[in-house]
């Protein structure tokens, strides 16, 4: 394959969200020309159907091994356990996705700060890519990030949501910025940071089943609206679809080494 295709970089394309038509879902995707889908892990629990999945359809879904932060709880040590043990399968891309998030609920937050950190631990050691979850959390993510500047950890800021100077500070630290169908809203300052960082910065994603865009904002996403979100950073950048599929595809696959 060339890079003339489209790269899903986070999406949650398993049974678990999709238990009637998965296989349906997939070709969809590759008929969109979205070859590739990178599928975040949250827990434990998501392993099963994730692995799955890749069994079910090898040359275009590749397992994260990760715990969320809103799924870290009082038995997230456990949960670590676990999720370490498969990082030595060989179909493992990267880690994730793992962060902060303060939206809904802070009563586990020092404990996210310790699942973060162990994570990006894992990161180091076996020199994989990390999927970064931030919600309303910036600083502190970042100021844990920060202690890893020394191991040159590469990845992406999932659905990124932050402002310039984050934006910035993530691509001068080997990071994109996932752009999901976030970008596709009315009012939404993506378009803003997509312009002052270009192309070369950028990761698409679709965070499937959730965040579809417009014109399918509040219904459930997949794969296959990639090119909706391709097509809003083309208006914004001014540039062809085409240079934003392969530019996309090509940072991609330089950062997880599909």
């Amino acid at each position: 394959m060339n890079n003339t295709y489209y790269i899903d970089s986070h999406a949650h394309l398993y049974r678990e969200y999709y238990p009637n038509d998965f296989p349906e879902v997939i070709q969809r995707a590759i008929d969109y020309r979205v070859e590739k889908v990178i599928l975040p892990c949250v827990s434990a629990e998501s392993i099963p159907d994730i692995f799955e999945a890749v069994q079910q359809f090898p040359n275009h879904l590749f397992p994260l091994i990760g715990l969320h932060p809103t799924d870290v709880n009082r038995n997230y040590k456990n949960q670590l356990t676990v999720l370490e043990k498969h990082l030595e399968d060989q179909s493992v891309v990267g880690i994730g996705e793992t962060g902060i998030d303060l939206y809904h609920d802070k009563t586990y937050f020092a404990e996210q700060l310790i699942a973060f950190e162990t994570q990006l631990h894992w990161a180091k050691e076996t020199q994989l890519p990390i999927s970064v979850h931030i919600r309303d959390g910036f600083n502190d993510a970042l100021s844990v990030l920060k202690k890893f500047k020394s191991a040159s950890l590469q990845g992406v800021l999932h659905c990124f949501s932050g402002g310039i100077q984050e934006a910035k500070w993530a691509i001068d630290n080997g990071f994109l910025l996932g752009i999901s169908g976030v970008v596709t809203f009315k009012k939404n300052r993506l378009q803003d940071i997509i312009k002052e960082v270009g192309i070369n910065a950028l990761a698409l994603e679709t965070d499937a089943p959730f965040l579809a865009p417009d014109p399918y904002r509040g219904k459930r996403n997949e794969s296959a609206y990639i090119p909706l979100i391709a097509e809003k950073i083309a208006a914004v950048l001014e540039i062809s679809v085409n240079e934003v599929m392969t530019t996309t595809t090509k940072n991609v696959e330089a950062i997880f080494k599909l």
